[in-house]
Parts: C-alpha cells; structure tokens; sequence
C-alpha cells in the first residue's frame, strides 16, 4: 500500500503515451501491471506464475465487464510511468488513492481498505508501542492519533524501521518519525521482513495486510502487529485501479464491476480468502 515520488517523469511519460489512452477506444483486451512481491495482494508462486487477491480479482473484473484480462509484473519503483507511457493499461498493486497520485493517474472506485502499522518480534521494546489492537483514522480520529504518534516516540527513538519505499509508508515514516528513527527504506516488503526476522532492523512499518501476511508463514511465528492501525490522510483512502486519465471508458467500465462486486458479495468472499483482517470498503 505506496506512494510514488517520480511524478515529474509520469507526467513526461504520460504525454508520449499514444493510442491506447484515446478517447473512445473499444477495450476488448485489458492489461493490468501488478508488481508480484507484495502477499497476499500479488505474489509469484515458486513456478513464477502470478497470484493473489489482486491477481484473482482483475480476472473477475474483466469477466464482468466481458473482456480478456493480462496480467504482468512490473517492478514498484517504475509502475506509474511504465503505465504512463503505454506498457499496460491499469495498475492493481496494492496502490492507495492519495492526492499526489491523483494529480498524474486516476483511479476507480476503492476495492479494499484497511490500516497500516508497526510490525515486530515478540521480544522487541517496540510491543510496548501504545493502542496494540486499536485503528484510528488520522483525520477523522486527528486528536487521538496525534497523541499516540507522539506517546510513539519515545519508544522509538533510535530504532531502525524498514519500510518499503515510494509508498504510503515511508512517506508517515518521513512525516511522523524523521529524526526520531532511522529509516531504512527497502525495494520489496519482503526484503524488510527478512531483515527483521534476522534483527538487522528494529521493526517495520507496513499494511496490517501485508504483516499479517508474513506473520502466515512458519519463519516468522515470532513476528506480531505492535500499536495502534493507522489510516486516512497521507495513508490513503483505500486500495483501487490505477488508470491514465484518459482513459475515462475504462475507468467507468471499472467502477460498474468493481461496484458490482461488491453488492454480490463476490469481493466480500475474496478478501476472506486471503486476508487475516477486514478489508472490505465501503460500497
């Protein structure tokens, strides 16, 4: 769940980009990027074949809105210029709607939600981080959340947290906690997690949905969600398609089989499938 810093080069890519994103094109076939390392949104299984909620729930939008569905991994740190400039036609990667990607790519309606947090193992100071088990809303919850940031520090302070970066996360990093941490930012979540497993990093900062995750696998029996969930302002307001802003058919064509699916519970039944935590939005 990410933000993106290179939105000078987007926008450059996004005026080279040709056909593809012109009004009234016909979409018979849909190619969605998703970046492949980030569980249980998208992964590659070990026969390098892409899987996941996100993997699973763009083959069922396209069905809904009765076209071919490719699927290709594209590395985190070039999806929005590489969609930009024509390489596929929409994002499904874990991606939060913030304003600052709003202003080069637009998105559909939200599909999933849900908070971001601090990970750690069992044996850490950081499980003495406060509300472990609560989820506040940094803007509807503004005063609550701003006492517990600042109940964070002195815990923190010092430590080194992992975070996967261009995201949603590392910028609450950089806002919240710079000079108070030290921030060790990670090309992958994966990465992150195995240095922690190995205590070359204090903890992490990562989607509840993503630690939860890791904390699946035997390796990491040790490893638990410490403190408060955190959620809206520079976190996002959910998880939805990423598109050209040209391709306004497409987004429409989005909304109604995302909107659709939520009704018939189809999107309800695939979060319980690979989540451990509710991440159905709001219809």
């Amino acid at each position: 769940m990410r933000l993106f810093k290179a939105f000078g080069l987007a926008l450059l890519s996004g005026a080279l980009a040709t056909g593809a994103a012109a009004q009234g094109k016909k979409w018979e076939t849909v190619k969605i990027a998703t970046e492949g390392a980030y569980a249980p949104w998208n992964f590659s299984t070990p026969q390098g074949k892409l899987d996941g909620f996100e993997v699973e729930l763009a083959n069922e939008l396209c069905r809904r809105m009765n076209v071919k569905c490719e699927v290709v991994a594209q590395d985190w740190d070039g999806i929005i210029p590489a969609l930009q400039a024509g390489k596929y036609d929409a994002i499904m990667a874990g991606m939060n709607v913030t304003p600052k990607r709003e202003e080069v790519i637009q998105f559909s309606r939200v599909y999933a939600a849900g908070p971001h947090g601090w990970g750690a193992m069992k044996d850490s100071p950081l499980t003495k981080l406060e509300g472990t088990g609560q989820i506040l809303h940094l803007e509807k919850d503004a005063d609550a959340a701003k006492r517990t940031i600042e109940a964070w520090k002195p815990v923190l302070k010092g430590k080194t947290i992992g975070v996967q970066g261009s995201t949603t996360n590392s910028a609450f990093l950089e806002k919240y906690f710079k000079g108070v941490v030290e921030i060790r930012e990670y090309k992958t979540t994966e990465q992150h997690d195995l240095d922690l497993a190995a205590g070359r990093i204090d903890g992490i900062y990562a989607a509840h949905s993503s630690i939860a995750a890791t904390m699946d696998k035997p390796e990491f029996k040790n490893m638990q969600i410490v403190g408060a969930g955190m959620g809206g302002d520079i976190l996002g307001a959910g998880v939805a398609v990423g598109m050209r802003k040209a391709d306004t058919e497409l987004k429409k064509m989005f909304d109604e089989a995302i909107n659709a699916a939520i009704k018939d519970g189809t999107i309800e039944n695939l979060t319980s499938k690979w989540f451990k935590i509710k991440m159905i939005p709001q219809a």
